[in-house]
């Protein structure tokens, strides 16, 4: 496998950890061995779930770097993330939280991430 499809990959990993951390526990009050969970349980639990997002984010990010031998320059590690960020969530958003709904508004602000990936990558 290249280095840019790994790094690719690799970062789609880390954002789904990230995102059940940073917003999976909203979802515990509908789990009854997990509602009466302090704030503190639920930081440890997240910061659990983080472990994995950074087992994945860090090497993917030394991989993909073109400093380190890989395809992509910061810029254009940092903007694949963000967009693979958003595109983890809504899939999240949409699948766990039913009274999320997905927008055109959220879309065209999507059409303009791709367009941020697209000036970025231009040479």
């Amino acid at each position: 496998m290249n280095k840019a499809l790994l790094t690719i990959l690799l970062l789609t990993l880390s954002n789904t950890f990230m995102t059940l951390a940073w917003y999976g526990h909203l979802k515990f009050k509908s789990v009854n061995s997990l509602s009466n969970l302090g704030i503190e349980a639920i930081i440890l639990i997240s910061w659990g779930i983080a472990l994995f997002e950074y087992m994945f984010q860090v090497p993917a990010n030394r991989m993909g770097f073109t400093g380190n031998g890989g395809p992509f320059n910061l810029w254009q590690l940092k903007v694949i993330q963000e967009v693979i960020t958003l595109s983890v969530f809504t899939i999240f958003a949409v699948t766990f939280f039913k009274t999320e709904t997905f927008r055109l508004n959220h879309l065209i602000g999507f059409g303009f991430l791709v367009l941020a990936v697209y000036f970025i990558f231009k040479k």
